[in-house]
């Protein structure tokens, strides 16, 4: 559906604050009579906006939904991404599964889906994503690279440490990545990625870029199995956030990333960037790869994206692939 009048209203609204827009300003931005502005507020409202009219002064917006809503997502987006299409659900089984699935129809690329719950979310070796519709986040991105799949190693890695800085600069918080695609505050989970691809021929045909974020949940809130090692944002700096604001910032960051990482100018600042937010760097470890297990000291990565480890004997050990533990001193 259409709501290109309700975000342009909304977007005028939000860049007023506590000031007022009047009617024949939107109207005539609009290019639309003041009674379709007014039938357009209307649909405003049903959705959870309100208003206060003045006479001769005009408009001014006085709330707005809570949860995730798509015009008001759209309405804060930066002006380089206004047209990046966005899609928010109420329920889908996986945001990710989703984003494939519209990928092998056909759909033109970039674009990023939303979803209020999942019911079948999912981390790294398939693993369970606690997805409920609790003020947290679940987004995918769908994207057409068309690079050959050497080109790829390094994008979950690069694509995480984008999300941190997004992190510190939104939160005013020091999040830490731990290799390949955990985002944590203080030793403690707080969101995750999920890369996918088909590779058509030599070329990375379809690429989903999945992000679980817990962004407002209460710990209570979670099953006893997790509360002890996931963390929200809002349980970080103690403070809620606005869902549809940290959204908007999200798909800029992340259009932004990718396109510097299609370009290959991602190179110049991504060891820098990496190495501010790594959870592991010097650290001892513990890769594991099925039923082998390897212990060591955490190096940082290479140029690959894969994980370094000096093992007790003076080896390098280079990783590709794995689940990594912190092991105990």
């Amino acid at each position: 559906m259409n709501h290109a009048a309700e975000i342009v209203i909304v977007r005028s609204l939000l860049a007023a604050g506590d000031g007022f827009v009047s009617g024949t300003t939107l109207a005539r931005s609009l290019g639309m009579s003041r009674v379709a502005v007014w039938q357009h507020m209307e649909k405003l409202r049903e959705q959870g906006f309100a208003f206060e009219a003045v006479r001769a002064r005009g408009y001014r917006l006085t709330a707005w939904p809570a949860e995730l809503n798509a015009i008001l997502l759209r309405a804060q987006l930066a002006p380089s991404v206004r047209d990046f299409p966005i899609e928010v659900i109420n329920e889908i089984d996986s945001t990710n599964d989703e984003a494939s699935r519209r990928l092998a129809a056909g759909a033109p690329a970039p674009f990023a889906i939303f979803s209020r719950r999942q019911t079948r979310g999912r981390g790294r070796f398939g693993r369970t994503w606690h997805s409920e519709a609790n003020g947290n986040l679940y987004v995918s991105f769908g994207f057409r690279p068309l690079l050959p799949p050497t080109r790829m190693q390094t994008f979950t890695l690069w694509m995480g440490a984008n999300l941190c800085e997004l992190l510190a600069n939104f939160c005013r918080a020091a999040p830490s990545l731990k290799w390949p695609n955990d985002l944590l505050f203080s030793g403690r989970k707080a969101g995750g990625i999920l890369t996918e691809a088909r590779i058509d021929s030599d070329q990375i045909r379809d690429l989903v870029l999945g992000l679980g974020l817990n962004l407002n949940c209460a710990t209570e809130a979670w099953p006893d199995d997790l509360a002890a090692r996931a963390i929200s944002l809002a349980e970080q700096i103690r403070a809620p956030l606005d869902p549809n604001r940290f959204a908007a910032a999200l798909v800029g960051r992340v259009h932004d990333a990718y396109e510097r990482f299609v370009q290959g100018s991602y190179l110049e600042t991504f060891a820098d960037l990496w190495n501010r937010h790594d959870l592991l760097r010097g650290q001892p470890v513990t890769v594991i790869q099925g039923e082998e297990r390897t212990s060591g000291t955490a190096a940082g990565i290479d140029g690959e994206g894969s994980l370094i480890l000096r093992t007790a004997s003076g080896q390098t050990r280079r990783f590709r692939a794995g689940e990594v533990t912190l092991s105990k001193p």
